[in-house]
């Protein structure tokens, strides 16, 4: 391990708190494709297992920002305690519905249930990094970056991971795994004490929510655009690979995916740049649109894994500074709910990625799904172009307030 990263994990309770947070996290590249992989089994459609894992998502995008903005007022562990206890017996009635073979509809509800009690586990960890570097906030960036390292391991450890329990154990073991993820990291998150966020009660007087923020509001729309490529690539890699005849490869095929942007984020994070984060920002969305080109045109699946493995490269060098720049933008006394709401802007860009993939895969082939990640980095790099002045003034603005 390069030193910055040893000496950021020598921060007092960073351990700790790092390994909840992963065991916690693992289930966020899991429960989209265990989705997948049951209700296709059930239902024989990847439209509707796609419609099934939106559903999920775009609750999520609803209930994660009010768990994260409750946990800045009230303190991560008062509610991060009951929600992860709510999330397990919403995932236990997901499964008993699908397993028993109710009416279709019925999955929707469940799937509604289970993603309003997920939480954006990333984010509550991110903050408590930014109150642990409270002192030396200059190491946000090697944090942010080491967390987006994590991010990515989990992403090429868990498609792996959740697509060999259900093709090779039972479909439902592909949700039950990473609901117990969920449960005991969440847990072992909430009993880290020491590095917890103090709670910040709403200040009088205050209105409105972290969106107010017009640069904000440009972001908000771009992390939308990169949760539809992520939702979009898992279930174009599952329809892939099934076309291929290797269905249970197509978790090696997701993880090559973040195996070249861990490796990508790892280097990233261990620089020390000098380029403004904006900038870095819209170069790494320039990048994440070219990135995306080579796998539409590729129809073999061994072709298909070193493809997407420099594909994936161009992902961290973009949320590196994405997450970044929403720290800087973001009022410290609202940092887990700004935090999560992006984040859950990738779900409902998620949702949206894997509906329509998921329909395209089943009209028209796993090559036309593939055109969604593309069309999802060409207007995330259009719409960070435009609203490039605003997020740069924003930037220079928090740098000038912090010196």
């Amino acid at each position: 391990m390069t030193s910055p990263y040893r000496e950021l994990l020598g921060v007092p309770g960073a351990r700790p708190f790092v390994a909840a947070g992963f065991v916690g996290r693992m289930s966020m590249s899991m429960v989209g494709i265990g989705i997948v992989l049951l209700v296709s089994a059930v239902t024989g459609s990847y439209g509707i297992a796609g419609s099934v894992a939106a559903t999920l998502s775009l609750s999520y995008a609803a209930g994660s920002p009010l768990s994260a903005r409750f946990a800045d007022r009230y303190g991560q562990r008062r509610v991060l305690v009951p929600v992860v206890l709510a999330n397990a017996a919403s995932f236990a009635v997901f499964i008993a519905v699908a397993e028993a073979g109710l009416p279709i509809w019925t999955l929707f509800p469940a799937a509604a249930a289970a993603g309003l009690t997920q939480v954006s586990l990333g984010a509550w960890v991110r903050a408590r990094w930014t109150y642990a570097l409270r002192e030396n906030p200059a190491r946000l960036h090697t944090a942010f970056s080491f967390e987006s390292v994590v991010d990515e391991c989990i992403f090429v450890a868990g498609p792996v991971i959740v697509t060999a329990l259900s093709t090779g154990v039972h479909p439902i073991a592909g949700l039950a795994v990473p609901a117990a993820c969920t449960l005991t990291g969440g847990l072992a998150l909430a009993a880290q004490r020491g590095t917890e966020p103090p709670p910040r009660p709403r200040r009088a007087g205050e209105t409105g929510g972290v969106l107010a923020d017009r640069a904000l509001l440009v972001m908000a729309p771009i992390f939308l655009m990169m949760g539809l490529v992520f939702g979009a690539i898992d279930v174009s890699a599952v329809a892939f690979a099934a076309e291929q005849g290797h269905k249970a490869l197509a978790g090696v095929l997701l993880g090559c995916y973040g195996f070249g942007s861990a490796a990508a984020a790892f280097w990233y994070g261990a620089r020390h740049w000098r380029t403004p984060l904006a900038t870095r920002f819209r170069i790494g969305l320039i990048l994440l649109a070219v990135a995306m080109v080579p796998p539409v045109l590729v129809d073999d699946l061994w072709l298909m894994m070193p493809v997407v493995l420099i594909s994936g490269m161009a992902i961290s060098p973009t949320a590196i500074p994405a997450y970044g720049l929403v720290e800087r933008l973001v009022p410290a006394h609202r940092l887990t709910e700004g935090l999560a709401l992006v984040s859950t802007a990738v779900g409902a860009g998620v949702a949206a990625g894997a509906s329509l993939a998921g329909r395209l895969a089943d009209g028209s082939g796993s090559g036309t799904a593939f055109l969604v990640p593309l069309a999802g980095t060409a207007v995330a790099a259009a719409l960070g172009l435009a609203g490039g002045r605003s997020i740069s003034k924003r930037e220079l603005s928090s740098r000038s307030i912090a010196e």
